[in-house]
């Protein structure tokens, strides 16, 4: 189960990342939630065929990506990895939608693939300012910024346990492969049917799991609240980010900013 490692590694690491101290970091958590909110409704609400005009929205998770220290690398490697579901989302858009809609010299593009490009965009952006939001913030900072901003406590638990469990869960899955492997002798124990059992014995573990560990909160006072001993104060310097930042997606959404360069940078050439 290498991928699942793998895998695990990597929200791990996420989360060692936005204990880092520069600027972004520093931030409070609901300046950076709300601000990336702002940016995924601006973005999101963008008609099907838009491509160009998302481009300046590139802006912002580049910022936090760059001034956070973030590994470039690193996040463009998990991008790649959920790719997938954008591409099966969009890939058939080219054979329902074939109506020319624009040329590039002599070679005519269809409206299926340009709506299939604008898809993808979307999700790389959204995706990247997510990934930027949880590196620079922390997913549990991020939970508690959700509850101070009047989500239901219900489901920012809900969120957090749910988060803090899928290590629990995925070193169960990781042991359980691991006596697999070393009680298998060539392809023997390596079918279906095994996974199929293993599948279940999961379920079983999981169950009898969560139950020791509710037990264990019980006893430690839970009452369906998740405490946390943070005092978040706004300053100045969050709210502009946050005003600064939102009038500049409102701006880029209302106003076509590259057909409008193109259009100075042409008027400026003739």
């Amino acid at each position: 189960m290498p991928s699942i490692q793998e895998g695990i590694y990597d929200l791990g690491r996420l989360d060692q990342l936005a204990y880092r101290d520069t600027a972004v970091h520093r931030l409070d958590p609901r300046a950076k939630v709300v601000t990336t909110f702002v940016f995924l409704v601006c973005v999101i609400s963008f008609p099907p065929h838009a491509v160009a005009p998302m481009l300046p929205f590139l802006l912002y998770p580049m910022y936090l990506t760059l001034e956070g220290g973030l590994p470039v690398r690193f996040l463009v490697r998990k991008l790649v990895a959920v790719a997938p579901f954008a591409l099966l989302v969009g890939i058939f858009n080219p054979f329902f939608d074939r109506e020319i809609v624009l040329f590039l010299g002599e070679i005519g593009i269809s409206g299926g693939w340009v709506s299939f490009t604008s898809i993808m965009l979307r999700f790389f952006l959204t995706t990247f300012a997510a990934l930027a939001l949880i590196a620079t913030t922390s997913f549990h900072s991020v939970c508690m910024a959700l509850e101070r901003l009047g989500v239901p406590d219900v489901l920012a638990t809900q969120m957090l346990l749910l988060y803090r469990y899928i290590f629990v869960l995925g070193d169960q899955v990781m042991r359980m492969a691991r006596a697999r492997s070393l009680r298998s002798h060539g392809a023997r124990g390596m079918g279906l049917k095994v996974y199929v059992n293993m599948l279940g014995h999961l379920l079983l573990r999981t169950h009898a799991r969560a139950q020791r560990i509710y037990q264990a909160m019980l006893a430690r006072g839970f009452d369906g609240h998740v405490r946390a001993n943070v005092d978040l104060r706004l300053s100045v310097r969050d709210v502009g980010h946050v005003l600064g930042w939102s009038a500049a997606f409102l701006t880029f959404r209302l106003i076509d900013v590259p057909l409008y360069i193109g259009r100075l940078m042409t008027g400026a050439l003739s």
